[in-house]
């Protein structure tokens, strides 16, 4: 008697609710008499802040408050989303105040103001006048650390925030004895995450003293805690608020606008402010990628083994840490259970420059990583005359490879079964022959790369959450869980998991999808794919323990042993005999009610993940390559992957066209501008920042190995940040294929493509 939940394609929960308009985001939220913040930004990249005089802001009328550096606590603190630790050594960089003091990005804010509407208070911002001492700019990672480059901090006159790496086995002597070395550079350039919903927050203060927050954010429980630093208040004298999310990619990882909207309403006595950010003000003064240049160097025998890799990067993360680096350490990672290396050795520098500070973004280094790895691997695949496929599967490590560094082990390793099954979508074979002669103006190829990934953070941080479950007379439930829903279907999973464990249908299964740090259990957000991972097994273990208690129930009222029983569509049955013993309700009705034994049935439970698995997948891409204009039209693309059990077809199919999509604005499009002079960002909007449109999209192919894990609570492994990591190479090495033209710098736009065509001849 079996009653499959996991696994099948249910439609989201939230569907109804977003596409009625009914869902209520925190712009949809209203306070009575709510006011309004704006800040006032720097109009230069660098520079010491004179002087402020806020006077004639102060006096303009509708104005309630005006604030500077010098009215708020002078605490320094950390922004990134990730679990605080009690080891200071394990925290972030705190080097942050609400409002600078010193200038170090062009359109940093100076000043806040707090005013009756937007229109007086983009009038009041005029009115403050600011005398600056402007000092040079750097925007290059590399002139970053050169002798005699402009100090962005102090604390770090070198301009380096950390160059921590690691290694395994002796790459030295791997390259003194290897048959070839292949070295290359690689470059990956800024990029926006461009979720749909702006940043936006208020703050008010409650009529017992208590700060209440409403914000756009994938980590509630984490905002919480850093407002609370910022401003030095107990934490617990802060609630926040998560309502409906319109996506964040990792921008919402951070701590971006809440301490600043906390400190507004502070300012006006704890009366209701909204602050809200404008698309251009997202472009600079949210998060953006890491842009990295790479150093490789290979070891490689006649046969085409890989022996060693020594890495060496250079990693700009802007004008402040922000996850600074831990998203240069998890490049340098998540790519290690992937090949069968001997030695490898990773040197990264992770660089202040005058930019936007860098922080999470979807893949959080690992799609600059591949994309450089994967382009390299073509390239010695094609100085060898290899095929790229055979040349991987020859490399590829084994199951049961245990990471060497973080202990990690690969239980499942479907990697092989999905480059298989890429092969044949995408006609490989027959197509490798077929192109790569061409010598006119439009060329085709297909190309390759695939990528390794993790579920969650350990053991890196703290992989902490919780699940709240409450059966009702009916014998359905509510589900509560600290875990974010941001757009990826979290709810809608965690939904099947427990409507799985418990024997009813999905619709019995009311998930509470606006977190509240005030009732909602801890957990640490929406990132690092952990989700269906970390906050699944919690959602198991609380399921579970509310079956048994049913049971429990049950036994007493039949005077069988728990173990004998089931619970399968809503029906208490006794698996041996086929036999429906009572009904769900029934049971649900005497927990209530029962003048015996009365006692509602519920779980409040938590788990500390200690494990983690990992993930695999390939993309497959056909290209056509316009010569004479540089343009490069994927016309095929399968994005195939092992992510262990799949929890929702439908919804892991909807991860796959998000991630892909994102992928090929990053491979083909994509690129933040700044000036060398000033380091003002130069296209900042959604015309100028060249996003693709539906016009640029292929029809994107899907396809899943399901090798079960045996980490996971229903063997599932990571998958949405995973459908963004290789398109980029795969795209590169098609059109290495071709064209015979390596491309080692992102974007592949027409302008670069062009240029680099007319460098080689062929143009």
């Amino acid at each position: 008697m079996d009653y499959k939940v996991v696994g099948t394609s249910v439609p989201r929960l939230d569907a109804v609710a977003k596409v009625t308009g009914r869902a209520k985001y925190a712009d949809d939220y209203l306070e009575r008499d709510m006011l309004i913040g704006k800040v006032l930004r720097s109009p230069y990249g660098h520079a010491n802040i004179k002087s402020i005089d806020t006077s004639e802001a102060k006096a303009l009328e509708g104005v309630e408050a005006v604030i500077t550096s010098k009215d708020l606590p002078q605490i320094k603190f950390a922004t990134a989303g990730h679990p605080w630790s009690l080891e200071p050594g394990h925290r972030d960089v705190e080097d942050r105040l609400i409002i600078t003091d010193k200038v170090r990005f062009w359109g940093e804010p100076v000043a806040a103001v707090v005013a009756v509407d937007e229109i007086t208070a983009e009038r009041a911002l005029k009115l403050i006048k600011v005398e600056y001492e402007v000092l040079p700019v750097v925007i290059d990672q590399s002139d970053a650390i050169k002798e005699g480059a402009p100090i962005i901090h102090s604390e770090r006159p070198d301009n380096i925030i950390s160059s921590f790496g690691n290694g395994v086995g002796d790459i030295e002597k791997e390259l003194g004895q290897a048959d070839l070395v292949f070295s290359n550079e690689f470059i990956t350039s800024t990029v926006q995450h461009c979720h749909i919903e702006n940043h936006s927050a208020y703050a008010y203060v409650e009529p017992d003293g208590r700060m209440t927050i409403v914000t756009s954010t994938q980590i509630p429980h984490i905002v919480r805690r850093i407002v609370g630093q910022a401003l030095g208040m107990p934490w617990g004298q802060i609630k926040v608020i998560k309502p409906y999310i319109g996506g964040g990619f990792g921008n919402k990882q951070d701590v971006v606008i809440e301490p600043l909207t906390a400190a507004m309403s502070l300012s006006v006595d704890g009366r209701p402010v909204r602050y809200a950010l404008t698309r251009e003000e997202v472009f600079i003064d949210t998060r953006v990628r890491h842009a990295m240049k790479f150093n490789f160097n290979t070891a490689v025998s006649k046969d085409g083994k890989l022996l060693g890799i020594d890495i060496k990067n250079l990693v700009n993360n802007g004008a402040y840490a922000s996850h600074g680096h831990s998203v240069t350490m998890s490049a340098g990672s998540k790519f290690r259970p992937l090949y069968d290396f001997k030695a490898i050795k990773y040197s990264p520098k992770t660089i202040y420059t005058n930019i936007p500070a860098a922080g999470a973004m979807r893949g959080y280094g690992v799609p600059q990583m591949f994309f450089a790895l994967e382009s390299h691997l073509d390239d010695i695949a094609k100085s060898l005359n290899m095929d790229p496929v055979g040349f991987r599967m020859k490399n590829l490590i084994k199951q049961d490879y245990v990471d060497p560094s973080s202990k990690n082990v690969v239980r499942s390793f479907g990697l092989p079964e999905c480059i298989k099954k890429g092969k044949e979508l995408i006609n490989w074979d027959e197509k490798r022959k077929l192109y790569g002669h061409d010598t006119g103006n439009i060329r085709r190829g297909v190309g390759m790369a695939c990528f390794s990934y993790f579920s969650g953070t350990y053991p890196v941080a703290l992989e902490a959450a919780g699940a709240r479950i409450v059966m009702n007379q009916d014998g359905s439930v509510q589900l509560q869980i600290g875990a974010t829903e941001i757009g990826q279907g979290s709810d809608t999973a965690f939904a099947q998991m427990t409507a799985e464990v418990l024997g009813i249908p999905i619709n019995m299964v009311h998930v509470i999808s606006v977190q509240d740090t005030d009732v909602t259990p801890f957990d640490t957000g929406a990132y690092a794919s952990r989700q269906t991972f970390v906050t699944g097994a919690a959602v198991k273990k609380a399921a579970v323990e509310v079956k048994n208690k049913v049971l429990e129930f049950a036994a007493r009222k039949t005077g069988l042993e728990p173990e004998e029983l089931n619970i399968v569509d809503c029906k208490i049955v006794e698996p041996r005999r086929g036999a429906v013993v009572c009904s769900l309700e029934d049971i649900a009705m005497e927990s209530y009610y029962d003048r015996m034994y009365s006692c509602p049935i519920t779980s409040d439970t938590s788990v500390n993940m200690r494990n983690n698995a990992i993930a695999y997948g390939v993309t497959f891409a056909e290209v056509e390559v316009d010569v004479p204009t540089g343009k490069i039209e994927v016309k095929e693309i399968y994005n195939v992957h092992d992510s262990g059990t799949i929890i929702n077809p439908m919804l892991a199919e909807g991860q796959v066209h998000g991630g892909v999509s994102m992928a090929l604005g990053y491979a083909l499009s994509e690129q933040m501008l700044f000036d060398e002079k000033t380091g003002k960002t130069l296209n900042n909007n959604l015309l100028d920042y060249k996003l693709q449109t539906i016009m640029d999209t292929p029809a994107i192919g899907s396809a899943f190995v399901e090798v079960p894990d045996g980490a996971g609570s229903f063997g599932q492994k990571s998958l949405g940040e995973n459908t963004t990591i290789s398109p980029a190479p795969a795209i590169r090495n098609a059109v290495l294929h071709a064209t015979g033209v390596a491309f080692n710098r992102l974007p592949m736009n027409p302008q670069r493509v062009f240029e680099k065509f007319k460098e080689e001849g062929l143009i």
